[in-house]
């Protein structure tokens, strides 16, 4: 006979015991695994603690600067984004960039920018 286990609202369980958890855990306490976020979840953060909603935020608004360049690390770009933005092309480019970051997975997004520099 197959027992069911139910689960509060709070509460998830465990991708690999199958334990039930509470849903912000980060690392099951029975088996000691950590416990990835939900896939394609925009809230969720690089290594570096960078988020990928943040810079698309950032791209879309203020990507006529740079600011999601800095924000991402790359002040190479940002100073070019910043001396070109009388011209509004970085503004058009943030734009798709905003886009790219949106539709990007967070394993694309943690190679790119989330390095711990």
């Amino acid at each position: 006979m197959t027992e069911f286990i139910s689960k509060a609202v709070d509460e998830k369980f465990c991708a690999d015991c199958g334990s039930v958890i509470k849903a912000k855990a980060e690392i099951c306490p029975k088996c000691g695994v950590r416990q990835m976020a939900a896939p394609n979840a925009l809230g969720s953060l690089a290594p570096n603690g960078k988020s990928r909603l943040a810079a698309a935020l950032f791209a879309l608004f203020l990507g006529g600067i740079g600011i999601h360049k800095f924000y991402l690390g790359r002040w190479g770009w940002g100073l070019i984004y910043l001396l070109f933005c009388w011209t509004f092309i970085p503004t058009l480019v943030g734009w798709i960039e905003a886009v790219l970051l949106l539709v990007m997975s967070d394993v694309d997004f943690n190679h790119k920018y989330g390095a711990n520099t």
